[in-house]
C-alpha cells in the first residue's frame, strides 16, 4: 500500500448516495407542486381541499412513473459474507454485498463490516449499464482494469454476455420494453390531466384506466426474466438471492391506484354527476358550456309547408 492505496490502481470510488437523474426529476416535480400550492389561498371553501388533493395525487403519479425509470431497485438482494477482497491477494474481509437491478443496468454494492478494514475504506457502489446504446462488457472490462474488488467483479460477471448464466439478453430486453411501456403510461397520464382540465371528466377517467393498464404491462414485461432459472451467486459460504424491490412494488401500488381512481370517476359520472363536478370544482354554468348540444329533429314536411 502507498498511503493506504494500492499503487497500481486509482483511488477507490465513493458510494453514491443518490442518482443524479432521480434527483433532477424529483426537484422538477417539487417545483411544480410548490407553484400549484402557491395559488391555494385564492381558492375558497371546500374546493381548496379538493383541488390540492387532485393536484398532489396527480403529480405523485407522474413523478413515480418517471423516477422508476432511473431507480436501481426493481430487484435487489443483500448478503453478508467473508470473502477475498482483491485478486492475487490472500486478504479476506467481512462485508455486505448488495445487488440492485434496474431497467437500464445493475448496481453492485460492497460495504465493509466494519467499513474501515485493512487500512482501507471498503464502500463501493459500481454501476454496469445494459440499456440500448451501452456496452455492458466494456463497463465490466473497465472494472477489471480499475482493479475493483473481487466480489463486485464476480457478481457483475454473472450478467455479462459471455456468462453461462445467459441472463444478460433477457434483462436487457425486459428492461427496454418495460421502460418503453412506462413512457407510454406517462403520455396517457398527461392526456388524462388535459381531459380533466377541459373538462371532459369521464374521458379523463378512461385515460387513467389506460395509464394503470400500461403500468401493469411494464411490470409484466419486467417479470418475464423470472421465466428462466437464475444462476446461484455464491460468495464465500453464503448465497446472494434477489427479489422484487421497492420500485416494482411502488409501481404496482400506483397502477392499482390509477385503476381505482379511474373506475371511481367513471362510476360517479353515471351515478352521481353533480358530486363529480363538485369534486373537480365545476360550476353549473361552466359545466353546461362543455356539454354536447342536444340533437334536434326537424320534420321535412313542416319545413317545406311553410306558414
Amino acid at each position: 500500500l502507498l498511503d493506504g492505496v494500492y499503487p497500481f490502481y486509482p483511488q477507490q470510488r465513493k458510494a453514491a448516495a443518490f442518482d443524479i437523474s432521480t434527483v433532477i426529476v424529483i426537484v422538477v416535480f417539487l417545483a411544480l407542486a410548490c407553484s400549484f400550492l402557491l395559488i391555494l389561498p385564492g381558492i375558497r371553501g371546500r374546493a381548496r381541499l379538493y383541488w390540492s388533493l387532485r393536484v398532489l395525487l396527480s403529480l405523485f403519479v407522474g413523478v413515480v412513473i418517471v423516477v422508476v425509470q432511473f431507480t436501481g431497485d426493481w430487484e435487489s438482494g443483500w448478503v453478508q459474507a467473508n470473502t477475498s477482497y482483491k485478486s492475487f491477494s490472500r486478504v479476506w474481509v467481512n462485508a455486505d454485498i448488495g445487488l440492485h437491478i434496474g431497467l437500464a443496468g445493475l448496481n453492485v454494492t460492497l460495504r465493509g463490516n466494519p467499513v474501515r478494514q485493512i487500512n482501507e475504506t471498503i464502500d463501493y457502489n459500481e454501476h454496469f449499464p445494459w440499456s440500448f446504446g451501452e456496452d455492458y462488457d466494456r463497463s465490466y472490462s473497465e472494472g477489471l482494469h480499475k482493479g475493483l474488488p473481487s466480489p463486485i467483479l464476480y457478481v457483475a460477471e454473472k450478467f455479462s454476455t459471455q456468462s453461462p448464466c445467459a441472463v444478460h439478453g433477457q434483462y436487457r430486453i425486459a428492461g427496454h420494453y418495460a421502460s418503453a411501456t412506462l413512457w407510454v403510461a406517462f403520455c396517457t397520464w398527461v392526456i388524462s390531466n388535459i381531459l380533466f382540465s377541459m373538462p371532459v371528466l369521464v374521458y379523463g377517467g378512461y385515460m387513467l384506466l389506460v395509464t394503470g393498464a400500461f403500468m401493469i404491462f411494464s411490470l409484466l414485461s419486467f417479470s418475464t426474466v423470472r421465466n428462466s432459472p437464475m444462476c446461484l451467486i455464491h460468495i464465500g459460504t453464503a448465497t446472494l438471492h434477489v427479489a422484487y424491490g421497492g420500485s416494482f412494488w411502488l409501481m404496482l401500488a400506483i397502477g392499482l391506484l390509477c385503476f381505482v381512481a379511474g373506475t371511481t370517476i367513471v362510476a360517479m359520472h353515471h351515478l352521481n354527476l353533480d358530486l363529480l363536478r363538485a369534486f373537480f370544482g365545476l360550476r353549473e354554468d361552466k359545466a353546461e358550456e362543455f356539454q354536447e348540444m342536444p340533437e334536434v329533429f326537424t320534420s321535412l314536411h313542416l319545413v317545406t309547408q311553410g306558414p
